[in-house]
């Protein structure tokens, strides 16, 4: 038989060295991961953190604003060590302040390279031990237990040890190998679609501003006045539909995306583009994630030509970079004690165990068309601790956004903020489990409200 033909290839049994013990174990270096790291760091406990790239901050460093920070009542409902990470951020001029937004309820700016270097020094200033460059292959079972992780590197196979474990792979990785029962996708197992971000650089922000608040009939925006961009220097623009309707009527562009994107950077002349829209990609599955790449990385020309001859401010804009890598919308969901719903999120629902509390609107990037649903609450809701807890592993937190949510749910759960939020409770109920002797499910869950309460968290 030809080795062409072959379907499975059976590996011979071998030993795999341990690399190392923590107490606890952070899987995934995004913006969930790394507040739960610093957060369980903060207890004293040896604490790991695998990040499969070279660099932490996940989708903070792919040219996103941070989301979420305020609620739709413009008072601000996630700080505690959120907070302190923009305001080390700010130290070195790389965020902004948090601004209202009548779309997204608040933005903050950042600055993606800065990110990886102030991110990475407060993990190292807390004592956290990281290792880059190793993706998480398997998990280590004992029972219902989970005693670690197998990671797969330029040293090769190696097993990481946790007494807790916790899943902020964004993607419920760990879970998912250890058993725990997950979704994935709508009704009909659509999923949103990613985007790959690109930066275009010498852009008249300016021009583009002042051409949306005196020629708004010309340059439309969706849900945001036209007297927003009068008053405000940097700011997301999205809508100018029908200036797309036009270039594609006009130049025969492919532009996979309704709406216009526009994100201007903390850098003068600097815009992000978020308009790349690669739909049928599961970011699970590595052949539709290479697929997915190479689909956005043909759509940008496209785009930036519609830019450059259609949109005021991007005559002379010149392409400056992409992001690293496809930024996912979603994945898998655990199936966890208590899986939130939209119907929690639209009641402004409150929960006696809420470890975190949100307001960003239920967003979707549909997966079957063009267009994106956004359904407001008009207030916030809470983020119960049952959610991150998953069903039959009982030494597991998740957190970020595959923590135990419906689809709708998820897609006002996802931004980075309210993710950030997670982690910190998740690394505080790590460290209490531990100090306690108890299972994460069965800690003390007021003891850990009143933690997250005392270094500074927003619970009402």
């Amino acid at each position: 038989m030809s080795s062409s033909s072959l379907r499975e290839i059976h590996e011979p049994a071998r030993a795999v060295p341990v690399r190392a013990e923590y107490d606890v174990l952070v899987v995934g270096g995004g913006p969930a991961g790394l507040t739960t790291a610093l957060a369980a760091a903060e207890s004293g406990r040896r604490v790991g953190l695998i990040e499969s790239r070279s660099f932490v901050g996940g989708n903070l460093t792919i040219g996103l604003p941070v989301l979420g920070f305020l609620g739709q009542k413009k008072n601000q409902i996630i700080q505690g060590l959120p907070q302190k990470f923009i305001d080390r951020l700010r130290a070195v001029n790389a965020a902004s302040e948090h601004r209202w937004c009548p779309l997204h309820m608040g933005i903050t700016l950042v600055e993606p390279e800065a990110v990886k270097t102030v991110a990475l020094q407060m993990l190292l200033e807390a004592g956290v031990e990281l290792t880059f460059n190793a993706f998480s292959a398997g998990v280590v079972m004992d029972g219902d237990a989970i005693r670690g992780i197998i990671i797969e590197s330029k040293s090769g196979r190696e097993a990481v040890l946790g007494r807790i474990v916790v899943d902020c792979t964004g993607d419920a990785d760990v879970a998912y190998r250890a058993g725990v029962p997950c979704e994935k996708g709508n009704a009909q197992g659509g999923l949103q679609p990613p985007t790959l971000m690109f930066c275009l650089s010498n852009v008249d922000t300016d021009k583009l501003r002042m051409s949306i608040a005196q020629h708004t009939r010309t340059y439309l925006t969706d849900f945001i006045p036209a007297e927003y961009f009068g008053q405000n220097h940097q700011f997301i623009v999205v809508g100018l539909r029908e200036l797309i309707a036009k270039a594609r009527q006009e130049r025969g562009l492919q532009i996979p995306n309704e709406r216009t994107i526009i994100i201007t950077g903390l850098r003068r002349g600097e815009a992000w583009i978020n308009m790349t829209r690669v739909a049928g990609t599961d970011a699970t599955d590595v052949r539709s994630l290479t697929q997915g790449e190479i689909e956005a990385r043909r759509q940008i020309d496209d785009i930036h030509t519609y830019l450059k001859h259609y949109v005021p401010g991007f005559e002379a804009c010149t392409f400056s970079k992409t992001a690293p890598f496809l930024g996912i919308r979603e994945t898998r969901r655990i199936v966890a004690q208590y899986m939130m719903t939209q119907e929690d999120v639209l009641g402004c629902r409150k929960f006696d165990d809420a470890i975190a509390v949100a307001s960003y609107p239920i967003d979707i990037h549909r997966p079957g068309d063009e267009g994106c649903t956004l359904i407001w609450c008009g207030d916030c809701y809470d983020i119960p601790y049952r959610s991150l807890v998953p069903q039959q592993v009982r030494n597991l937190l998740v957190a970020g956004r595959s923590i135990g949510a419906t689809h709708e749910a998820m897609g006002a759960i996802r931004v980075m903020a309210t993710c950030m939020a997670m982690g910190e409770a998740a690394g505080r109920a790590a460290a209490l489990a531990l100090q306690d002797g108890v299972p994460p499910a069965a800690i003390d869950v007021a003891k850990l409200r009143a933690e997250l309460r005392a270094k500074g968290a927003y619970l009402r």
